[in-house]
Parts: structure tokens; C-alpha cells; sequence
């Protein structure tokens, strides 16, 4: 299989890491030699209950023997995505209370920028330094790594960049701004937190200005940080939020949310302002909808700080130099870029898998699923030691 999937599956990079899937349960990839390899990555923080929970795959079954696909997104009511909107708007603070249902979270944030556009008349778009928000054209246009967008230029025009954290940029927010967009917690950057009400100065300046302000949350959203979406934490509500990854437990989704005076503009001067055959699912919704529900029953997002206290707890080795982020999405940030690469390799050969981050190569990646177990934390954290005290 691996062969075949070199030679006939577009590649990311020239050295994938090619494990061969026979299955995965709760906190564990399988391989097709049946070894057990403990997640601590989560397929890059999408599976937040884990692989396969029984209430998402129910929800999965009893709704692929219903209907599938039946029509392109915003034509018919189906239930899946009609209840999935709804509880969100409910769990939602004012005026987030309408939901674009999109296939990625990529397509998310491609929506909101022709959101934001065409709500404020406006074409002007502020974007962090370090960001990042998706691949395709809109969204490689907000990042400001020169050496990856290069190559595909001409890219998207009037995007300009801020510093996260830093407030003196703030005054480049100006009239001319459609809007700014924002990790709540810069992902790819290292899991860098704002500080000092960063967010709510960001906010406060964009009102001032009559600009909006998007904040992506397509990796810490869904209680990965203890709160159901991280902006809770830093009292700053955006005017439209994107969400995507752990949404439906790993199925493909993304999603924007704004007010309903925002988004109606999308549906007229023109119409169909965003279109989208797929998005909506509602085998996708459905695993959406049981997704949510289980989080807002449980403890899980509660438990996420006191996973997070454990880890630090655990990792304390002269070679972990900090460890950033916030709940379950941690980093840990090594002495040196190749501490960090051999760390994550030697970690695979001992079954446990981490991962890269895109931009800080200092940094390795701790997101598992929610549902992992203290036990689970506990035996990963003693394979990381075991590797760092090898090397």
C-alpha cells in the first residue's frame, strides 16, 4: 500500500511519514501490523472525541440510511445542519447567530473575507505576521512568509500585516479596512496566546474604524483550550467567527458565523454570494451536531485545563525550553529546531505520535483528542522523556 500510495497520491512534501492505516479507536492509530501508536496530534486537532466515538459513528449511520447528498447548501431544510446551526447559535454569544456550513476551513475563511468585503464596501484586509489561515488563494494571500507564496502570485490584492501582540501596529487599521483577521491562538507560528487584552484593543480600534474583525478558530475551537471557543477566554466577541477541523470528529467541514444583518448580505446585490454544492452535508452535520452535543454534556471541556496542568506537570526536561498554548493545544518548545525533528521521529519509532509545527520549527505539537485518558497523557509523556533522555 505504501508504494501505491507514493506513486499514485499527490504528495505534501518529498518525505511523508507513510504509516500504513489498518484502523484507529479512542486514543490509538493502528498500523497494518497491528501495533498500537498512541495520538497525540489528533489529526491535527480535527478528532476531538478521538477516532471513532460510538455517539458520532451512530449519529454518522443513522443518518447515511436517511439521505445523503440531496441538494447544493441553502435550498433545502434538512435536519442535521438546520439542529446543528440552531444549539451553536444557542451556545453562542450576541450576535453570532447565523452559520454559513462550508466543506473546510479554508472555504471558511474564503467566505468570511467575501463577507467582510462586501458588507463594509470596503477591500482592504489586515492579517497577523506568522498566520496562518488555509492554502487556497484568499487565504495564502493573509500570510506573510514570502518563500511559500512566491510561486503563486499574483495573489490576493490590499492585504497588509500586523504583529500579534503588539499594539502599536494598531493605527494601520484604518477607514479603508474591510477587516482584520486573527487566530484567537497563532497556530502555525508556535501556539502564541494574546496578551495584555490584546484581542479586545483590536476589536475596540476595528469599531472605531468601522472595520470588522475575524477570528479563526478552525484549530482552537470545540474546547480544545476549556471553553467551547477560545475567544472566551480574552472577552472578545468577533464579528464573524470561522470554525472547521474539530467540528464533526474528523469529517471534512468548516463553517463562518456572524449576525444575521452581516450575512444576509451574502444573499443578495448578488445573489449567491457564496455558493457551495457540498457544504451542509448531513452526514457531516450529523456528526457535527453529535460532536457538539457530547461536548456540552460532558466534562470534556471542563477536564481540558486539568489535562493541560497535567502535562506540565510531566514534561519538565532541560531540552523543553517552554511549553505554549493553552488546554489541549500545547506546544512544546525544544532547544533547537533539530531536537524538535528528532524528537518527533524517535517518538514514531516508539509509537507515539507527535507532529511539526508549520512555521516555529523549534516546536512539537501536543493536541490529542479530547477524550484522551490521565493514563494516556501519563504514558506518552514518559516516551517523550524516555527519547529526550536518549539523545
Amino acid at each position: 500500500m505504501k508504494d501505491d500510495f507514493l506513486k499514485y497520491q499527490a504528495q505534501t512534501s518529498p518525505y511523508p511519514l507513510g504509516m500504513e492505516i489498518s484502523h484507529a479507536r479512542g486514543s490509538y492509530i493502528y498500523d497494518s501490523n497491528g501495533h498500537a501508536h498512541l495520538d497525540f496530534v489528533a489529526g491535527v486537532s480535527a478528532c476531538t472525541l478521538g477516532h471513532c466515538h460510538p455517539e458520532v459513528v451512530g449519529a454518522i449511520k443513522e443518518q447515511a440510511e436517511k439521505y445523503m447528498h440531496v441538494m447544493v447548501y441553502g435550498e433545502y431544510a434538512q435536519s442535521p445542519a438546520t439542529n446543528y446551526t440552531k444549539i451553536l447559535a444557542e451556545n453562542l454569544p450576541k450576535p453570532l447567530k447565523v452559520t454559513y456550513l462550508v466543506n473546510s476551513g479554508t472555504e471558511a475563511i474564503e467566505g468570511a473575507l467575501k463577507l467582510a468585503r462586501r458588507f463594509t464596501g470596503r477591500s482592504q484586509i489586515i492579517s497577523a505576521k506568522s498566520a496562518y489561515h488555509g492554502n487556497t488563494m484568499g487565504s495564502l494571500s493573509l500570510m506573510d512568509f514570502e518563500e511559500r507564496k512566491s510561486v503563486f502570485r499574483p495573489l490576493l490584492p490590499d492585504v497588509y500585516h500586523i504583529r500579534f501582540n503588539n499594539e502599536e501596529d494598531l493605527d494601520k487599521i484604518t477607514n479603508k479596512t474591510a477587516c482584520v483577521i486573527l487566530e484567537t491562538i497563532q497556530g502555525g507560528a508556535g501556539f502564541i496566546v494574546p496578551e495584555n487584552d490584546y484581542l479586545c484593543k483590536v476589536k475596540e480600534r476595528c469599531t472605531e474604524m468601522g472595520a470588522l474583525l475575524i477570528l479563526d478558530e478552525i484549530q482552537p475551537g470545540f474546547g480544545r483550550t476549556g471553553k467551547l471557543f477560545s475567544f472566551e477566554h480574552f472577552n472578545c466577541v468577533p464579528d464573524i467567527l470561522v470554525i472547521g477541523k474539530g467540528m464533526a470528529s474528523g469529517l471534512p467541514v468548516g463553517a463562518f458565523t456572524s449576525s444575521e444583518e452581516i450575512m444576509k448580505t451574502l444573499s443578495e446585490n448578488p445573489k449567491m454570494g457564496h455558493i457551495t454544492t457540498f457544504g451542509g452535508n448531513p452526514v457531516i452535520a450529523a456528526s457535527s451536531l453529535a460532536t457538539l452535543q457530547v461536548l456540552l454534556k460532558s466534562s470534556l471541556i471542563k477536564d481540558t485545563l486539568k489535562k493541560e496542568a497535567l502535562f506540565k506537570e510531566l514534561l519538565k526536561h532541560p531540552r523543553i525550553k517552554e511549553i505554549r498554548g493553552k488546554g489541549l493545544m500545547l506546544a512544546l518548545i525544544m532547544d533547537s529546531a533539530e531536537t524538535a525533528n528528532e524528537l518527533i521521529l524517535r517518538a514514531k519509532e516508539e509509537k507515539l505520535i507527535l507532529f511539526w509545527l508549520l512555521f516555529e520549527n523549534r516546536a512539537v505539537r501536543i493536541s490529542p483528542p479530547l477524550t484522551i485518558s490521565n493514563a494516556e497523557i501519563r504514558e506518552g509523556c514518559t516516551t517523550i522523556l524516555k527519547v529526550l533522555n536518549t539523545m
